[in-house]
């Protein structure tokens, strides 16, 4: 009798299927995302930087295992990954973290800049123009009276108040 032609199965075909998986175990895919749930997790705790890039990088790690690669290169997919990311990306993330005085925005940016006195401003008050605004001010010393059209310099500011002190003082 002639024998028929033997279908290929998953495992003749080099293919992994649910029976290869023992079944008190997980998917080693599986595990690299709950390593890098827990790191994204502590990354938001401590703020550090490393934490996040080792997420990413078990993600990464996460993709080769779904793709059926081994353990061995998980592994260095995982270090890769991270060493790449650490030493490329979280300088280049610190370094934005201390932004430089010229870039400062907001009321920040006005400390130090030079104005001009709009009425006499004593302790208990006045107003300067401070690049083409006008802003209510008052002396930082308090035994002051600077006359209206002197310029001052900006010494820092008090909600919506430019504290000043003369030009000529600083």
């Amino acid at each position: 009798m002639p024998r028929r032609p033997r279908r290929p199965n998953a495992h003749t075909s080099g293919q992994r299927t649910s029976q290869d998986v023992p079944s008190g175990l997980m998917a080693d895919w599986v595990l690299w995302l709950i390593a890098a749930g827990v790191l994204g997790v502590a990354e938001m705790l401590t703020l550090t930087f490393v934490l996040g890039m080792l997420a990413v990088a078990a993600a990464a790690a996460a993709v080769a295992a779904g793709v059926g690669l081994p353990p061995a290169v998980q592994l260095g997919v995982f270090a890769g990954a991270g060493l790449l990311l650490i030493g490329v990306v979280r300088p280049i993330a610190r370094g934005h973290l201390r932004t430089p005085a010229s870039l400062q925005s907001g009321t920040a940016a006005l400390v130090g800049r030079r104005a001009t006195a709009v009425t006499e401003i004593t302790t208990g008050g006045g107003q300067v123009r401070i690049g083409g605004e006008v802003w209510t001010a008052r002396t930082y010393d308090e035994h002051q009276v600077i006359p209206a059209g002197t310029a001052v310099d900006v010494v820092q500011i008090d909600g919506a108040t430019a504290v000043v002190l003369s030009a000529e003082l600083a």
